[in-house]
This record gives C-alpha cells, sequence and structure tokens, in this order.
C-alpha cells in the first residue's frame, strides 16, 4: 500500500492518505484528502503544493507515492477578488467670511 502525507499550509504535523499504485492523480488526492478532512466540495478546492520544492501541481498531475505535499484551502472557483470600497470625492470646503466666485 503507497502513501501521501499531506499537512495543511496552517498545521505543524502531517497526516497520511493511503492508496494503490506507484503514484496518484492530483484529483483522486483531493478527493481522498476532502473526504478525510470532511471538507464539502461545494464549499472549497485545494491547492497542493510539494513540500521540499514548493512546485505547486496542476489538474493533470501525478504526485509519486511517499510525497510531502502542502494543501492550501481555497473558495470554489478560485480566489475572489477583493472587496472594493468607494472612496467619496473631495468636496470643497467653505472658508467663512471669504468671497464665492460664479461663472
Amino acid at each position: 500500500m503507497s502513501c501521501i502525507h499531506y499537512k495543511f499550509f496552517s498545521k505543524l504535523s502531517y497526516d497520511t492518505v493511503a492508496f494503490s499504485g506507484f503514484d496518484i492523480s492530483l484529483c483522486d488526492l483531493k478527493c481522498k484528502i476532502m473526504r478525510k478532512e470532511k471538507l464539502k466540495a461545494a464549499n472549497s478546492d485545494l491547492l497542493i503544493s510539494n513540500a521540499q520544492t514548493k512546485e505547486e501541481y496542476t489538474e493533470d498531475a501525478l504526485i509519486p507515492k511517499n510525497s510531502l505535499v502542502v494543501v492550501k484551502r481555497i473558495p470554489a472557483g478560485g480566489v475572489k477578488a477583493t472587496r472594493r470600497t468607494a472612496v467619496p470625492a473631495p468636496q470643497s470646503r467653505k472658508i467663512p467670511g471669504a468671497a464665492s466666485f460664479r461663472s
């Protein structure tokens, strides 16, 4: 039985996912981690990278057995843009006692 050792970015210790074969597809690894951690696919996606090289795995990647990976949870559909707040336009100040000019 082969395994992959994974840890979430914010955790200190590694957990293990077991599978059969010499490697596992990224999609299968994500499913196994989500099932083990009781995460819902509708709420979030997982970004998985090699713990030693920091290389992010792409969707078609095969991850070799006994690899160490780091998992980051991201919102489903990718990273959302931050909400921008409107900055009010500066208003002209009226100085008491000053004459106002109109065209």
